[in-house]
């Protein structure tokens, strides 16, 4: 666009030049003509030659400083430009980038997606002086959170333990039962939700990388029980706003997995999605793990194990943060026996909380073993 303009601005100036020329040499012509002419008595007494031959070469000169002259001083403007840009460019880049980095809108509406991943790679290497390190850190913040379906706020996680009264209270096979609620704010992606139980460990990883899936368990069948018994998992109930939505379930041997429908009219918006489920966990294998599939901000887990015979409780959180959670036991003094895990920061998928526990039984044997 600007180069049209300048392309008329100089067709503009060479048509005046040629204007007048072309009036001065008419002035000429009418010189000579002046007096022998006795209409044209009148301009006997006028500069009519001098007119001319002013036009004249004021538009033929015109014309040439126009073609030699403008070229040298477009040639010197750009030299000008160059120079500037030369020493003034420590300073535009800071101020652009300071601009950027006031708002990172403005760079989010000029870049791609990729050039924004080098930027950011690139930032990080030079901040850690380790191009290697912060090429892996940021493809796995890209694989975690960036890519992440959805992030969840203010999750909030409530778990019973109890003996399973449909086998062994010791030994072999004998299970607790884990009641787990889950309550968090999050915009779901889709208007379904899917949970899974399975047996096989391949399938269970597999699960662990679905973005559809909000929650999967693997269940050991060294106890003789298939994961798709409704005693090993069963999803309670699960609800959208307090609204209650209905549970499709579906099995075959060694999994089984739960659909609720969310509805259209969820998706993208932010809500709070609330749901309970029991699954058995092993009661001598000592260790529960919840697992948190999404980026979540701000994390409390509370496990209570009054009536599981259990003689504490050990926690051991894999938050990655230079942060510590915040993990408060119930008093011995008192009947309660509860943990209490509390993280306020961003949580990264993949993370969680385990529980570790000693049995009372086990501990009266081994001090009557003593």
């Amino acid at each position: 666009m600007n180069n049209l303009i300048d392309q008329l601005y100089k067709i503009k100036l060479r048509l005046a030049g040629l204007v007048t020329a072309v009036v001065g040499a008419a002035l000429l012509f009418l010189a000579q003509h002046v007096e022998g002419a006795p209409t044209l008595s009148l301009l006997v007494g006028w500069p009519t030659k001098e007119f001319g031959t002013t036009l004249l070469t004021a538009g033929v000169l015109g014309v040439i400083f126009e073609y030699y002259a403008r070229k040298e001083a477009d040639e010197r403007a750009t030299e000008h430009f160059r120079k500037a840009l030369r020493q003034e460019a420590p300073a535009l880049i800071d101020a652009v980038l300071g601009s950027f980095a006031a708002s990172p809108d403005r760079l989010k509406d000029i870049a791609s997606d990729e050039t924004l991943d080098r930027i950011a790679t690139n930032t990080i290497g030079l901040r850690i002086d380790d191009a290697d390190l912060a090429g892996e850190a940021y493809a796995d913040l890209r694989e975690q959170v960036i890519r992440s379906p959805e992030r969840w706020r203010d999750v909030d996680i409530s778990i019973s333990l109890s003996p399973w009264e449909g086998g062994p209270t010791q030994g072999r096979g004998s299970m607790f039962v884990a009641t787990v609620r889950w309550e968090y704010k999050a915009r779901p992606p889709s208007p379904t939700m899917r949970f899974a139980c399975v047996s096989d460990l391949d399938e269970y990883r597999e699960l662990l990388r679905d973005s559809t899936v909000a929650s999967a368990w693997h269940f050991d069948t060294s106890a003789g029980l298939d994961a798709a018994d409704p005693e090993v998992f069963t999803l309670v109930r699960l609800s959208v706003n307090g609204k209650v939505k209905n549970i499709r379930r579906s099995t075959r041997e060694g999994s089984q997995q739960a659909t609720v429908s969310l509805g259209q009219d969820v998706v993208g918006s932010e809500v709070t999605i609330s749901y309970i489920y029991r699954v058995l966990v092993q009661r001598h294998g000592h260790l529960l793990y919840l697992d948190i599939p999404r980026p979540a901000k701000g994390v409390h887990v509370k496990l209570d194990y009054v009536n599981a015979g259990i003689r504490r409780v050990n926690v051991v959180d894999y938050f990655a943060s230079p942060a510590a959670s915040r993990v408060e036991t119930s008093p011995a003094s008192t009947p309660a026996k509860t943990v209490d895990v509390s993280f306020d920061r961003w949580v990264f998928p993949r993370a969680g909380v385990a529980f570790v526990w000693v049995l009372k039984d086990e501990m009266a044997k081994a001090s009557s073993k003593e």
